[in-house]
């Protein structure tokens, strides 16, 4: 594998493929395959952006958008396009290379890569192996990672523990500012889009939500409209991102996304791990025995 590690820093794609694969199925660690960064995000810079909203708002042709966009600039742009797992048989579609269209453009391809994964084990809709995956490929050159989840509600929360900025993209007829406010993450977002702006509505909702923003006592992320369909606002939006300045509305939240994802990464890397679901299931220990396993160095398996 270290071979293959050499020639992923060294530009070989398909290197890349099978070093993001391994950390991804956890047959390395990331301290044996994640050299250091060398992008380190600041005030005025970003090196990780999370873009998540509700199925149905177009986020991967607005992504696609954004991404020709800063290309054509000459930055090196990855996408780790994460989609949810089945609860009930563990599988995922992974659709969203689908409506990409920047990586089939001959003039800006090489400085784009497209990399889709399932949430799997993950308890939000980010899975914890993520930051692993954008750390390598900060190390490969790629300057710029974007990760697209899919949902806007509690659990998108996850996406605090592992982006330095986070965009919500939101729809024509998605329910009030009010409404918007109680889906929970847009009290982390450095940023709103409200796209398909080429519909009835998108207008007013973009008017509510920022209404709703200047109603809080710090400082309201920019709100704007966009269509990536119809090209309709993206110049300024991907200016603006670009430089996206960290909103400093929910420092604390953020934290505490990030010291949770660091318990749940503890747990479900635990080797009893799924025995202890096994155990769960049948019955023969409780959650607290579990906890016990997997958090302390005691086995307390009940009889």
């Amino acid at each position: 594998m270290q071979d293959e590690v050499a020639r992923a820093l060294n530009g070989e794609r398909r290197a890349l493929a099978r070093v993001l694969s391994a950390i991804e199925n956890g047959t390395f660690t990331h301290e044996e395959v994640n050299p250091p960064s060398t992008m380190d995000s600041t005030e005025s810079t970003w090196s990780t952006m999370a873009i998540t909203g509700a199925p149905g708002v177009g986020k991967s042709v607005l992504v696609d958008a954004l991404m020709t966009r800063w290309a054509k600039q000459g930055h090196k742009l990855a996408l780790l396009a994460v989609d949810p797992s089945s609860p009930r048989t563990g599988g995922a579609l992974l659709g969203d290379r689908v409506r990409m269209t920047s990586v089939d453009d001959p003039e800006i391809k090489d400085h784009v890569y497209v990399r889709s994964i399932a949430t799997r084990t993950a308890s939000g809709s980010v899975p914890l192996i993520v930051e692993d995956m954008a750390s390598f490929l900060h190390a490969c050159g790629w300057n710029r990672v974007l990760i697209e989840t899919v949902g806007s509600g509690q659990s998108e929360l996850r996406c605090a523990a592992v982006a330095d900025r986070i965009i919500v993209v939101e729809g024509p007829a998605r329910g009030d500012g009010i409404q918007a406010e109680k889906a929970g993450l847009l009290e982390l977002a450095d940023a709103v889009l409200v796209n398909k702006a080429d519909l009835d509505g998108a207008q007013k909702h973009a008017s509510e939500l920022q209404e709703s923003f200047n109603l809080g006592q710090s400082e309201s992320p920019p709100v704007l409209l966009t269509s990536g369909l119809h090209d309709i606002g993206i110049e300024p939006a991907s200016d603006l991102l670009l430089h996206l300045k960290p909103s400093g509305r929910a420092t604390r939240a953020r934290m505490r996304e990030r010291l949770l994802a660091s318990h749940e990464r503890r747990l479900v890397t635990h080797p009893s791990y799924n025995e202890c679901l096994d155990l769960l299931t049948e019955g023969t220990i409780d959650i607290g025995n579990a906890l016990g396993i997997l958090l302390g160095d005691t086995d307390e398996r009940s009889s």
